[in-house]
């Protein structure tokens, strides 16, 4: 880290030291599979919701919500305003539902309602939106440390994922709740701090940031009309809603947390916890995001050299001096706002403090990574391997899989980082992607839980009709003109909530027409089956 003073540095290097030194602590107890995937279910309920709050609070928090803020307004704080009605839904029903059953996985379930085509395939969606959670956070590192180092964003990508991986094979999930709990005070202390270095470089303080933020409409929430083709404020909160509803409902990240404290009441405390903490939490990113705006409103010097690096980025090393330029007249504020945070980390932060800074950003994305893998590795064992390869693997034999599993997740999360370097903005490729994988497990989870009268090949139908929605809101944009007319009209925001109601309501539609055929009819076919 060439361009960081020696002191910086030792405070980075003492914190990836002491998530080391964690991990090889608790793989002295870390012997089952039982303990690599639940620890146990001896941690506190407040540890776990530390953990919780510590994973839903993302690099994609940390650096994409300032941005999005920078670059627009707080439209996208609505999502954090959907979390309590999702979180009651899913501690009045989620929960109890996961404790009864215990089952380690979410997705089991769907196969005894459904069969195993149910199971495989909520597993696939999860595994894919883990890939592209990820690879969205390993972007994420690569775009501040860039900027602090001058290194490539490739080589800090391998040098991160190699270290998170260690660890969190090292661990298994008791180390990633007990380094979570430890993340969750490092980044809110980092973004705390972060907030009061731009208030202190800041002409005018809080008064001229407010002025400046009120003249830009820069503290509003998006319109309220019922537009569903822009990013209104329905549109966020529908789309908040049903994602965090897939979170706490459907995911495993979650539901794993919710079999590790010792009873069902710990594990809804632990819930709350995470939304009491993280809603205040966003919001604050968002103030960071403006106070960047009115800084660099005052400074527009800046701004041009991050426009520079922005365009340097973006064409080839061949490009011409006039054809940067042209790039650098297009650009906007939503394009290069991620971009802002870390370059005033680099010109503003002084030297003793940037390492705390950067060791914040690291633990933003150190939880969710090591969360998504050690949950991912779960899923693989417990819903394929054991499912399909074989059901009676010893103990000891599924650890080392587990193992070996975390491993190859991790390597696949860095490579779809490594594929999404120079993407605009990192929380609407996060948002978008999320939106399509996970659209389908919620859909058809609902499905299951709530009509128990639908069968397998009504729930397959619903699912098959689900995805053909899902794939033409996705990509008919890439439609020639002369099929304009077939393009999705909605806002990309929309697929989670148009896919999953296509499933559950097609679900409903098709039980309710079966319970409906004359009883001639239904004789008929049972005879036939």
């Amino acid at each position: 880290m060439k361009n960081l003073p020696l002191f910086d540095l030792a405070i980075i290097a003492a914190y990836l030291v002491a998530m080391v030194l964690v991990g090889l602590y608790f793989a002295r107890k870390n012997h089952s599979a039982a303990q690599f995937t639940k620890a146990s279910g001896l941690i506190p309920g407040w540890a776990t919701g530390l953990s919780i709050y510590a994973t839903f609070l993302s690099s994609n928090t940390f650096l994409g919500v300032p941005g999005k803020a920078f670059g627009g307004n707080w439209n996208s704080f609505v999502f954090s305003l959907s979390m309590p009605l999702a979180a009651y839904m899913a501690a009045r029903f989620f929960v109890p539902f996961y404790r009864r059953t215990g089952e380690i996985s979410a997705y089991t379930h769907l196969e005894h309602r459904f069969g195993p085509w149910a199971r495989t395939y909520a597993v696939v969606c999860f595994l894919l939106t883990q890939l592209a959670r990820m690879g969205s956070i390993f972007l994420g590192i690569a775009l501040s440390l860039q900027a602090l180092t001058g290194y490539s964003m490739q080589m800090i990508m391998i040098v991160m994922g190699v270290c998170i991986i260690f660890y969190t094979v090292l661990g298994g999930m008791e180390a990633v709740i007990w380094t979570e709990v430890v993340q969750a005070v490092i980044k809110t202390f980092g973004a705390l701090l972060i907030l009061y270095l731009i208030v202190e470089e800041m002409p005018g303080g809080v008064s001229e940031i407010v002025t400046i933020g009120k003249a830009n409409d820069k503290f509003s929430l998006g319109s309220y009309s019922l537009d569903f083709t822009q990013s209104t404020f329905w549109v966020v909160l529908l789309y908040g809603f049903f994602i965090n509803l897939n979170n706490f409902g459907m995911d495993q990240n979650y539901i794993q947390r919710y079999h590790t404290t010792a009873s069902e009441k710990e594990a809804s405390k632990s819930l709350w916890l995470c939304v009491w903490l993280y809603v205040p939490a966003s919001l604050l990113f968002f103030v960071i995001g403006s106070c960047l705006f009115a800084y660099y409103q005052l400074h527009p010097e800046f701004i041009e050299a991050i426009k520079q690096k922005v365009a340097l980025d973006r064409l080839p090393a061949t490009a011409s001096a006039a054809e940067v330029s042209r790039l650098i007249a297009t650009l906007q504020p939503a394009d290069y706002g991620d971009k802002v945070m870390p370059h005033f980390m680099v010109t503003k932060v002084p030297p003793g403090l940037m390492g705390l800074i950067v060791s914040a950003i690291l633990s933003a994305a150190m939880s969710t990574i090591s969360s998504g893998m050690n949950a991912s590795a779960t899923v693989f064992t417990e819903d394929i391997y054991k499912r399909y390869v074989n059901a009676h693997v010893s103990d000891r034999k599924l650890l080392t899989l587990l193992h070996l599993t975390t491993v190859v997740v991790g390597l696949l999360g860095l490579g779809t980082g490594l594929a999404m370097i120079g993407v605009k903005s990192i929380l609407d490729a996060w948002w978008t992607l999320s939106g399509i994988f996970a659209a389908g497990m919620l859909g058809l989870f609902l499905l299951g839980l709530i009509s128990r009268q639908t069968k397998s090949h009504e729930a397959l139908t619903a699912t098959a009709i689900g995805v053909l929605v899902i794939l033409w809101m996705t990509f008919s944009s890439n439609l020639p003109d002369e099929y304009s007319y077939l393009r999705n009209p909605l806002h990309s925001n929309m697929i989670i909530v148009v896919g999953t109601l296509t499933i559950f309501l097609t679900g409903l539609v098709l039980t309710k027409r079966k319970g409906h055929r004359p009883e001639s009819t239904r004789k008929i076919s049972s005879v036939t089956q």
